[in-house]
């Protein structure tokens, strides 16, 4: 009774969002009076319901895997415990003790930089970004709880004294360049993971210049700084996975050294807590903790049969990994980008005005990005985030673009869609880039199929001349008026080519009844030229991505496949079944010269197939 009291009394006790986990700078808050704030203001919120909704989520997750432990037998966990052993053989042995890795993290990097240029904000609790969403918090700051990611307004509530920035990424993207320009000189092949981390394998330095992982991190501290005015953290390993952890051990402006040497490993991973380790989240570090009682690094060893046992393959190697202190070690290989992207911050907004020019804007700086690196993309994807909720929509372009311009068109497609809508970033990221070892798409700038219906083509007359007459023809040429009316207007082409049905009174709109016939036998009697946009935007038959608002896109998908089922079912049956068939009835003047002219094919031709007829 007392404990449903408590509960009820203090329903905030558990409710941990990001915005109540420890950052550098944040050891000495009162976390519980976060936690109560935290909850009090998001209490009723998109947010908070999305959170709860994440609660529910990971606790059905791990009611599940309870209940798969509860099944297990003492003969399954002896299956499994050799398992466990054979992979920790296996990955021990894969050790590599012969490496130095560095981890450097720029100090509050968006805040220094502000304190940088306006050194008047030194040493007051400060933030870069807005009441909606914070990038960056001072170490003042985070004195009271304030933190990175969090909304403005509970900051405020923490810190009634708390000083708002305005972001400016042109600024920090230059200081960040002036950071990487000293990481070229330590390592050529540094790890970028965003514009305040890196990764340096800094093992041929120490060779060469006879010196130890220590002195080369406080050297490029140094180096920083003279280069910059701004301070960072550095933490030195055998990989990069303890590199990173160990330079937010000494933060801000310090450094820790792990030695290259496996005791020192094995007794720094003994107690390191398990969401320190990069990969492991709220979710993960939940079941683990829940489930098998997991909360530091070497428990992982100490139940490795459950481990294996509850967990994948993948999964449960890279859990073994993170108990024997292992990571990666060799600097990844140069291999094509799979994506470039960029995105922005800025005060929530719903004007549509601000919003497209902040679109035109990053719009701009991606386009310069791809073009830097010689990059073409056919998917763009935009990001849009509103107070508490994540949107991405992509669409799958008929060709490679890389201009401000095409990406701008379709990116402002995209947006369209959305509105109304406040939103608080927006990004764009390219991907599936052009291999230059292969063609391109062909241009959907080309005539479309159904506009060569409209508009007749050059080959028309050619195979007028091959005097086919008109009753033979009227068996396997389409005329343009039994598919849609010839009025201009797009829409009713692009009708005439989905695969939504026709009713009989929209049939007899787009003109001759007979036409959605002629089409279905053109196409075998079936629906294999059809296509469909799975949840209004994904392609039926090929998976393309094209959203509302690509509807002059859409049309011509549409007539790809219409084109490459028809040219399948016509050289495949009616070339030969109709076409030398009927020809043989026909005059030998005619036989002669479509004899001649189908020497160097064995099907009719496309264009030629919806060549409009002209009758004498």
């Amino acid at each position: 009774m007392d404990s449903k009291s408590e509960g009820e009394d203090r329903p905030w006790q558990s409710y941990h969002t990001a915005y109540t986990n420890a950052k550098a700078g944040m050891e000495g808050v009162d976390k519980e009076k976060v936690q109560k704030v935290v909850y009090e203001m998001s209490k009723g919120s998109k947010y908070f319901e999305n959170e709860q909704r994440k609660e529910a989520y990971i606790k059905q997750k791990i009611e599940n895997l309870q209940q798969q432990r509860a099944k297990l037998t003492d003969k399954d966990i002896a299956h499994f415990q050799k398992i466990a052993e054979k992979k920790i053989v296996e990955l021990e042995a894969s050790r590599d003790l012969t490496k130095t890795w560095l981890h450097t993290d720029m100090d509050a990097f968006y805040a220094a930089v502000e304190i940088l240029d306006n050194p008047s904000l030194k040493g007051k609790p400060l933030t870069v970004g807005g009441m909606s969403m914070i990038c960056t918090a001072s170490y003042e700051a985070r004195k009271f709880g304030v933190r990175a990611a969090m909304p403005g307004f509970i900051a405020r509530k923490l810190c009634p004294d708390l000083i708002f920035v305005p972001t400016n990424f042109d600024k920090y993207t230059h200081f960040s360049e002036l950071t990487r320009k000293v990481f070229r000189q330590y390592d050529p092949n540094f790890i970028a993971t965003s514009l305040d981390e890196a990764y340096l394998n800094v093992t041929d330095v120490c060779s060469e210049r006879g010196l130890s992982g220590e002195e080369v991190a406080a050297e490029l501290r140094g180096a920083i700084y003279d280069e910059t005015g701004l301070t960072c953290s550095v933490g030195v390993a055998p990989n990069r996975m303890l590199a990173k952890v160990c330079s937010d051990i000494n933060k801000p402006n310090g450094q820790f050294i792990l030695l290259n040497d496996r005791g020192a490993v094995m007794t720094f991973i003994s107690s390191l807590p398990i969401r320190k380790i990069g990969g492991i989240g709220k979710v993960t570090e939940h079941m683990l903790r829940d489930v098998l009682g997991i909360t530091t690094c070497d428990d992982m060893l100490k139940n490795s049969a459950l481990v294996c046992a509850l967990f994948s393959d993948l999964s449960s190697d890279f859990f073994l990994s993170v108990g024997l202190g292992l990571g990666g070690t060799h600097t990844p290989e140069n291999r094509m980008r799979k994506s470039i992207s960029t995105e922005r911050t800025f005060t929530a907004t719903s004007d549509t005005t601000l919003l497209f020019q902040k679109l035109a804007d990053i719009a701009e700086t991606l386009s310069s990005d791809m073009q830097k690196e010689n990059l073409w993309g056919r998917n763009l994807t935009l990001k849009l985030k509103t107070s508490f909720e994540v949107k991405t929509r992509a669409v799958s372009l008929q060709k490679y673009i890389s201009s401000k311009e095409e990406i701008l068109t379709n990116a402002t497609n995209l947006l369209k869609a959305e509105l109304p809508v406040s939103l608080r970033l927006i990004g764009l990221r390219m991907s599936q880039f052009r291999d230059e070892d292969k063609h391109t798409l062909v241009d959907p700038t080309q005539k479309t199929l159904s506009e060569f219906i409209l508009s007749g083509s050059s080959h028309s007359k050619a195979y007028e001349n091959q005097d086919i007459s008109s009753e033979n023809s009227s068996d396997y040429l389409l005329e343009d008026k039994n598919l849609c009316e010839s009025d201009g207007s797009r829409e009713k082409e692009h009708r005439c080519f989905t695969s939504e049905p026709e009713s009989s009174s929209k049939r007899e709109e787009l003109g001759d009844s007979s036409s959605a016939k002629d089409i279905n036998e053109t196409c075998g009697g079936n629906a294999n030229c059809e296509i469909q946009w799975v949840d209004g935007y994904i392609c039926s038959k090929c998976g393309i991505e094209l959203p509302l608002g690509f509807e002059e896109e859409r049309r011509e998908h549409a007539d790809y496949h219409l084109a490459q089922s028809l040219q399948q079912e016509e050289s495949a049956h009616v070339a030969h079944d109709k076409v030398y068939h009927k020809l043989e009835h026909s005059s030998p003047k005619s036989r002669k010269k479509q004899k001649a002219s189908s020497q160097g094919a064995k099907f009719i031709p496309i264009d030629a197939f919806f060549t409009k007829v002209h009758h004498c």
